[in-house]
C-alpha cells in the first residue's frame, strides 16, 4: 500500500535520504535510440547541473549521485538547522529563484509599507517557503519537473516523462549511509558501463576523485572528513575520504569479478568502525536497493522507524541482521 511521502520522510529519524527517479517506458533520459540513431547522452549533464543548482538554493546537500540511462540516483543530506537560520529576506530571495511568488511579496520587495494583516500573511508565506526549502519532496519536484519539461520540449511532445513519484529510502545511521553511497557510486560499474570509478562518468565518485585536492568550500558535494585544509571543519559525514575512495574502488573490482575475495587489511578499519560484517559487504552493496525498500539501517534503528510509522513489518530486517553488526 502506498504511503504518504510525509510519513516516509522524517527529519527526526535521519537527515539522509536515497532518492530514485525513473522514466516511463520508451522515454529516454539518456542513452541512444537505436531506431532513430538519436543520442540523448547530453541529458546526463542536465541532471547533474540541476541537482547542484537546486542544492545552492535549498538547505539540501548532494552526498552521492549516479545518472543512468533511464533513471538516476541521488543521496541527499537535509540541513534543517541552516534553513531555520535564514532571515525572512533570504528565504524570499531563495524561493524567488524558483517561483515568482504572490503580489504581496512583490509589494514588500518594492518597499511598500504593509499593514499588520499584510505582515502576518507575509510571515506565513515565508515560513511555508522555509519548510519547502528543506523538503526532499520539493527538491525532487523541482528537479523532475524541470527535466521533464526540457526533455518534452526537445522531443516535441507532451505528457508524462517520469513513471511516477520518486522513490525514497531513509538512511537511518552511518552504516546505511556508507553502504548506500557505495551502492550509488558503483551503479555504472555494476551495469557494465565503466570498469573503474575514475571512468565512471556522471557519478559522485568520479567527481570526488577529480576534486580530491580541492578545499572543501570548492567542492559541490557534501563534505567527507579528511580533505586537505579541513582540519577544523565540522562535517556530518565522518568517513575519511581516502578510506571511502579505497573502499569504493575495491568493492567495484570485487563486484566486477563476481566474487567477494578477501578484503584487504587497509579496507577493514572503516567497516569495523561502523560495525559492518566484511563477509556480507559486497552482497549488501549489490542488493542494497532491493533488500532495503524504504528504510535502511541497523536493526535497532529500523525498529524505531517502523514503530513510528505504525507498521508491524519491515522487509529490511533480515539483511540488516546479516550486514550490520550490533
Amino acid at each position: 500500500m502506498t504511503r504518504a511521502r510525509k510519513e516516509l520522510i522524517s527529519l527526526s529519524d535521519t537527515r539522509y535520504y536515497h532518492c530514485i527517479a525513473r522514466c516511463v517506458r520508451r522515454a529516454f533520459l539518456c542513452g541512444s535510440d537505436h531506431f532513430s540513431g538519436q543520442s540523448f547522452e547530453h541529458r546526463r549533464q542536465w541532471i547533474v547541473d540541476r541537482l547542484f543548482e537546486l542544492s545552492d538554493i535549498f538547505a539540501i546537500d548532494v552526498a552521492a549521485y549516479a545518472v543512468m540511462s533511464n533513471h538516476y540516483h541521488v543521496v541527499l543530506q537535509v540541513n534543517a538547522e541552516l534553513a531555520d537560520s535564514w532571515s525572512q529576506d533570504e528565504v524570499i530571495e531563495r524561493w524567488r529563484k524558483l517561483f515568482k511568488g504572490p503580489q504581496l511579496v512583490e509589494r514588500y520587495l518594492n518597499g511598500v509599507s504593509l499593514d499588520r494583516a499584510g505582515l502576518l500573511k507575509l510571515s506565513e508565506y515565508v515560513e511555508e517557503w522555509r519548510e519547502r526549502l528543506k523538503s526532499i519532496s520539493w527538491y525532487m519536484r523541482c528537479v523532475n519537473e524541470y527535466i521533464a519539461r526540457k526533455a518534452n520540449e526537445e522531443d516535441g511532445c507532451k505528457g508524462r516523462f517520469w513513471e511516477g513519484r520518486f522513490k525514497s529510502q531513509a538512511l537511518l545511521d552511518e552504516a546505511a549511509l556508507l553502504t548506500c553511497m557505495t551502492y550509488v557510486d558503483l551503479n555504472p560499474i555494476r551495469a557494465g558501463l565503466a570498469k573503474i570509478p575514475e571512468t565512471s562518468d556522471y557519478t559522485s565518485i568520479q567527481e570526488r576523485i577529480e576534486n580530491r585536492d580541492l578545499a572543501p568550500q570548492k567542492n559541490r558535494l557534501a563534505n567527507l572528513a579528511g580533505h586537505e585544509h579541513q582540519e577544523n571543519l565540522q562535517t556530518d559525514i565522518q568517513f575519511h575520504i581516502d578510506d571511502y575512495l579505497a573502499l569504493v574502488d575495491w568493492t567495484g573490482r570485487a563486484i566486477r569479478d563476481d566474487k567477494k575475495g578477501a578484503i584487504p587489511s587497509h579496507i577493514l578499519p572503516i567497516l569495523q568502525r561502523i560495525q559492518v560484517d566484511p563477509s556480507e559487504w559486497c552482497e549488501g552493496v549489490s542488493c542494497f536497493g532491493y533488500r532495503f525498500p524504504r528504510l535502511a539501517g541497523k536493526v535497532a534503528q529500523l525498529e524505531r522507524a517502523v514503530t513510528r510509522l505504525g507498521q508491524q513489518w519491515c522487509r529490511g530486517r533480515p539483511m540488516a541482521r546479516k550486514l550490520f553488526l550490533t
